[in-house]
């Protein structure tokens, strides 16, 4: 095994607990400057503690309004938060366009909470990665519950879910449609189902059809995911929420989910990290004029996808693991 790298200033600042350096660590992890790596590997060493929460949802279901309530209740009871709200990208800026510390700022001058938006910007494996990442960061500095929030409903969001430990599916009254949700995929990664703004018609259907759909779910766990109701915005049933949070975590604690849990998260996360880095590597090796041709041949119809794939990696796929063994 390599000997730890030794922390750097910025380093010991973050797991100090600086919101200046956490801040600007996150940044370097986003933009995956070399300085990133050192950051990474020495807050993943000392993680492991904070118990990591997913928010997901389609827009418009109230999920800031519910995070910063459940950041409250947590604060009620002692605990410090941090939270990562991922949002759309700017197309000018590259940055978190909805901006949830603005959203959030009844939160404002707690030094018990941090919040930090970050930008989806579409690279491949690279949210669930960078969200994991910035998730040890916070863990490290010492928060014990990291709340990460999605900006709705796709694959990216089913992607931040599996950095959770327990996720949360935030839908409303007018979306509360049990077979869509499982069209949406969300009744795999939903541990507990949250109806907000349920002082609206139609909550209590809502939740009946969720329930409903939820005994449709295949056998083989031993957690029922509870169906609750709130109205965020006045915080009604968030204590329950966080309640729900805190009993699903304990019974995988018991039943042994935990390990089973991180253990998938370290594989995603090691699967997302290797394609992404083999992917880069490749891709540098294909100059551009032969990618072009590629393409051309594609979209006049001389070659097919599959065919220009295995062509390509025939012909610039010589670092790829394993190459040199089979080529001697």
């Amino acid at each position: 095994m390599a000997e730890p790298k030794p922390a750097s200033d910025l380093t010991r600042r973050v797991l100090a607990g600086d919101r200046v350096a956490l801040a600007r660590a996150i940044s370097l992890i986003e933009n995956e400057t070399p300085q990133a790596a050192e950051v990474e590997d020495v807050c993943f060493r000392k993680s492991g503690r904070a118990l990591r929460l997913g928010i997901t949802g389609p827009p418009g279901a109230g999920k800031s309004t519910l995070v910063m309530r459940i950041a409250q209740e947590y604060r009620r009871r002692g605990e410090t938060v941090a939270i990562v709200a991922v949002d759309p990208t700017s197309p000018f800026t590259g940055g978190a366009l909805l901006g949830d510390r603005v959203r959030m700022a009844e939160l404002a001058g707690d030094d018990g909470v941090f919040i930090r938006s970050m930008a989806t910007r579409g690279s491949m494996g690279g949210l669930a990665v960078h969200t994991a990442q910035a998730c040890d960061v916070l863990d490290a500095a010492g928060f014990a519950r990291v709340v990460v929030e999605t900006v709705g409903v796709g694959q990216s969001e089913l992607e931040v879910a599996q950095t959770a430990d327990s996720t949360a599916v935030v839908l409303v009254p007018e979306s509360g449609d049990g077979v869509q949700a499982m069209k949406a995929g969300l009744m795999e990664i939903g541990d507990l189902f949250v109806i907000n703004k349920s002082d609206r018609d139609g909550a209590d259907r809502a939740a009946f059809s969720i329930r409903s759909a939820l005994e449709l779910r295949a056998p083989g766990s031993a957690w029922s995911p509870p169906v609750l109701q709130t109205v965020a915005t006045e915080g009604r049933g968030v204590a329950e929420v966080v309640e729900a949070f805190e009993e699903h975590l304990e019974h995988m604690r018991v039943h042994g989910g935990f390990e089973r849990r991180r253990r998938r998260r370290f594989e995603q996360r090691l699967d997302d990290l290797l394609r992404a880095h083999l992917w880069q590597e490749f891709r540098a090796q294909v100059p551009a004029a032969e990618w072009a041709a590629a393409l051309d041949r594609l979209e006049s119809r001389r070659a097919t996808p599959n065919g220009t794939a295995a062509v390509l990696i025939e012909r610039f796929g010589a670092n790829r693991p394993g190459a040199a063994r089979s080529s001697g």
